[in-house]
């Protein structure tokens, strides 16, 4: 479609002029989160709830092997549950075409369970981080003072400062009024310059902050490990791998979802200016598939508890093997018990 902006200028020797900015404006395609959304939820949902369900048992048959640093990662599983109970939810909403049929509230309690899996997931992660280079870098020091009640305190700590965190984004408006309509991720165009706002305070204390101290940490293990030849090379091989665990967790999930959730909230207040940008479509789309990718978070976190298992590969192996033996030799039918004359259609 083609916006036309008049602009009249009136002057007493020339009388009125009358200028016309013809400026191309791309219309955005809302249906694109109703036929992407649906699957990536289903997908995550069952990958999810398989994952932290093996994860968890992973974690209570090795409570005492990681000791501390278990706190955290149950309270990160916690945090994937909370928000993998409110997919189906969401996977109905997207399949009506985007109508919300549970009411106001429930759609504010969805999105603040969101809010919880994300920043907690991202604020147990980086204390993870911190446990993992006082360990290793300062070892002495911290001896006895790393303990199972400090570490349940810290988690009491990150999900009072994410909440507090996630409460104001609950006050914004996130549905259209009592008839089935939008349930809002983030608010009404009427809110949306506040909102904006909001968001990028949000992102720079929620996201940038606990990513700059993760990277720090392991950015500091990981020179201690390789200046020190002697080491543990198991010790080297876990930290290795929590580090690229945390790399594609925040390259995939999270860093695109900031970027294109602030981006999008921008190009939404320029349309209310009346300001066309011929990028806003690209950027919405760019901003659902992100909201598809920060979703995998949950079914990616169990990662983290198994990182430790050196036997995963085996494990995994024997799984995909009974998975096949199933397909290929399924169990045997009494056929004979059926009378002939009792088979139907």
């Amino acid at each position: 479609t083609a916006e036309l902006l008049f602009c009249f200028t009136h002057s007493p020797k020339e009388g009125i002029t009358l200028t016309i900015n013809n400026t191309s404006c791309q219309r955005i395609n809302f249906d694109f989160p109703s036929r992407f959304l649906p699957t990536v939820f289903i997908l995550v949902f069952i990958v999810g709830l398989v994952a932290n369900g093996w994860g968890f048992n992973y974690l209570l048959h090795n409570w005492k092997k990681f000791k501390i640093i278990n706190v955290f990662v149950l309270n990160l599983g916690l945090a994937d549950i909370l928000y993998l109970l409110t997919l189906p939810f969401l996977m109905v909403y997207y399949f009506m075409k985007s109508k919300w049929i549970f009411g106001d509230a429930f759609c504010k309690i969805t999105r603040f369970c969101f809010n919880l899996n994300l920043y907690g997931s991202i604020g147990f992660l980086t204390c993870i981080s911190v446990y993992r280079y006082l360990a290793i870098v300062h070892p002495v020091r911290m001896m006895g003072r790393l303990t199972v009640t400090y570490s349940v305190a810290i988690s009491v700590m990150v999900w009072l400062l994410v909440s507090v965190q996630s409460l104001p984004d609950m006050l914004y408006t996130k549905t259209s009024g009592n008839k089935p309509g939008k349930c809002y991720d983030t608010t009404h165009k009427t809110y949306v310059e506040d909102y904006l706002k909001y968001s990028l305070g949000w992102t720079l204390t929620g996201f940038c902050l606990p990513l700059l101290i993760t990277l720090g940490c392991y950015g500091h293990v990981i020179v201690i490990l390789c200046r020190q030849n002697t080491t543990d090379k198991v010790l080297k091989k876990r930290c290795l791998r929590l580090l690229l665990i945390l790399i594609v967790l925040f390259s995939v999930c999270y860093i695109p979802y900031h970027v294109f959730r602030n981006l999008n909230l921008w190009s939404r207040v320029l349309l209310e200016q009346k300001k066309c940008r011929e990028w806003s479509n690209r950027v919405y789309i760019a901003r659902q598939i992100s909201r598809g990718l920060v979703c995998l978070n949950s079914a990616l976190n169990p990662l983290v508890y198994l990182h430790g298992n050196e036997n995963i590969t085996a494990q995994l192996r024997q799984l995909l093997q009974r998975a096949r033996q199933m397909f290929r030799h399924p169990p045997p039918t009494d056929s004979g018990s059926v009378p002939m004359n009792q088979i139907t259609d």
